[in-house]
């Protein structure tokens, strides 16, 4: 008799008594083991290799045990895959399409020990089917619970767990103040209000010798702290509510059971100068604000941030994201990019995120039902818009980091916030970041520098105004010279220009089609201008030769 080998599947969703010597995950196995010896009429062995995952969700495959289990699935080591019961195996509908799709690439059936039913049949395929949507709908019902119950734990007032902020230490549902390290938070506080920049403040305390305090992770038991204080750690605990006394859960503010360290008023006050230092925004007119979508989030290879800085010149506001170091003056190079060229090219690419739904499920690894799709389709599209108008909220939320590297910015955006803007749930195991590639790269036109795309075209060129007032001219001086009613000469007179400018200009009058284009719509490459095609050589008569000079590839 053909022997069929059998393994064993067992999984438990939280970690609560697998420390016991006989835990659920043994009951699994013993209940299998039994069944497989059941079928030993049949050739059915049991083989010995254990795949088990204890405190893991079924709402992911990202699982150690079952990745295990799929690898000898694949590698023609397993004929049939024992389960105790089906949502062990998984309690997505999705996730089971796909590990069934892989057990019949391979010839493996499975059985679940106190579930009867035939996948051959159409009526075993729906049984089957109706029992995964109803362990689905268990587990996404569990986790509102859990979220209700956090929400619920929060306008209480309670700690809901977590690393607690500098100052405090967890005690039950509460917090307890650390005499030692508040004295140090409320120094911040009045160093700022003093000093008024966080710049400041954080070169004071290293030039004090004052570093973060030595703290251990309760349930890891990791140290971490004693470094010198970064900005962002003295504006994370500028901003934090709960060193007033606050407890603050999805827009609502809640007054917390534990005690405040810094005074209302001080809070208050920290919280207008803050208000008052907001880099990166400017007016333009009837009170238009033009913020830096990715303070905060733009870092270099090395992983170093850029900071959002602005020149104004007249009236204009140019912004920039430029190298810590080149802006402190503590490097001569560096990088300094505008930023509408790298705000642009991120918010192209995260607009493309939300054109395909069902793409954007399989990366982000979330569940979703069939008949949910429309509505799904419906959200990625308001996102999308969202996107486009540039709205800060949106982006900053969906961007934890944007790299720029040789050749290309890399874009990390969280699934959590995908998932919320979504109305999903993210997986629990599942990635909590998408990385997003953007093709362009760093290039310098004249004295400023660009992001080009890999067909040589600017990210965000705009139409060159002046170079289109040339245009305008060209045409205009080019038609009166064909009436034969002036000269070169006589025309510039009239013009009240030199007669040589007037010769050079006429040059843009002899442009293909396809240049003035793309003059008009701003997409030639982005070192085209008017001294350009004005002065020196000036241009290739050809229209070949001037589309492959100064259009994009």
């Amino acid at each position: 008799m053909k022997q069929v080998r059998c393994a064993i599947y067992t999984r438990k969703s939280s970690e609560e008594g697998l420390e016991q010597d006989f835990n659920s995950l043994d009951a699994q196995r013993e209940a299998c083991s039994a069944y497989i010896l059941s079928q030993a009429s049949e050739g059915w062995a049991q083989i010995p290799d254990r795949y088990d995952d204890g405190g893991l969700s079924g709402g992911t495959l990202e699982r150690p045990g079952l990745k295990r289990l799929l690898a000898d699935v694949a590698d023609g080591k397993i004929d049939i895959i024992v389960v105790y019961k089906v949502d062990r195996l998984t309690r997505s509908l999705l996730d089971f399409s796909k590990l069934v799709e892989a057990f019949d690439k391979a010839g493996t059936s499975f059985v679940s020990v106190t579930q009867s039913f035939n996948t051959t049949t159409s009526m075993g395929r729906l049984t089957l089917n109706m029992l995964l949507s109803f362990a689905q709908f268990e587990r996404e019902v569990t986790a509102e619970r859990i979220r209700d119950k956090i929400a619920a734990s929060k306008a209480k007032g309670m700690w809901m767990g977590g690393i607690p902020p500098l100052g405090y230490e967890p005690e039950g549902r509460s917090l307890k103040i650390v005499d030692a390290h508040a004295d140090l938070v409320r120094d911040i506080f009045d160093r700022y209000l003093r000093l008024g920049n966080v710049r400041h403040v954080a070169e004071e305390l290293a030039r004090d010798g004052i570093v973060s305090p030595v703290r251990i992770k309760a349930k890891s038991g990791v140290r971490f702290g004693g470094v010198p204080l970064s900005r962002g750690q003295i504006y994370g605990i500028l901003k934090c509510p709960t060193y007033v006394g606050e407890v603050h859960h999805k827009g609502q503010v809640y007054q917390g059971t534990h005690d405040a360290i810094v005074t209302r008023d001080v809070w208050e006050q920290v919280q207008k100068v803050l208000a008052n230092n907001l880099q990166g925004r400017r007016s333009g007119g009837a009170g238009a604000e033009t913020p830096s979508l990715l303070a905060g989030k733009v870092v270099d290879a090395a992983a170093i941030p850029l900071i959002p800085v602005h020149a104004c010149k007249g009236k204009v506001r140019y912004r920039y994201y430029v190298s810590r170091e080149l802006q402190h003056g503590t490097a001569k190079i560096g990088m300094r990019i505008p930023a509408r060229e790298i705000e642009t090219a991120v918010v192209e690419r995260l607009g493309e995120l939300f054109d395909n739904t069902v793409a954007l499920m399989s990366m982000t690894g979330m569940e979703f039902a069939s008949h949910d799709l429309a509505a799904l389709a419906e959200r990625a599209g308001r996102i999308k818009l969202a996107i486009r108008a540039r709205e800060p909220v949106a982006i900053r939320r969906l961007v934890d980091r944007a790299s720029i590297l040789d050749g290309r910015i890399e874009i990390a955006c969280s699934t959590e916030a995908i998932a919320e803007m979504l109305g999903l749930s993210r997986q629990q195991g599942g990635p909590l970041l998408v990385t997003l590639n953007s093709d362009v790269r760093l290039t310098r036109a004249g004295k400023a520098m660009l992001l080009v795309q890999s067909n040589g075209a600017a990210v965000s060129k705009g139409a060159d105004v002046s170079l289109i007032g040339l245009l305008i001219k060209a045409r205009r001086w080019w038609t009166q010279l064909r009436q034969g009613e002036m000269d070169v000469t006589t025309l510039a007179h009239v013009e009240g220009v030199h007669s040589s400018y007037l010769t050079r200009v006429l040059r843009l009058a002899f442009l293909a089609p396809a240049v003035v284009d793309a003059i008009l719509t701003g997409t030639t490459l982005p070192y085209v201008d008017g001294r350009l095609l004005t002065l020196g050589e000036g241009i290739d008569p050809a229209w070949a030769a001037q589309r492959a000079a100064l259009l994009p590839t």
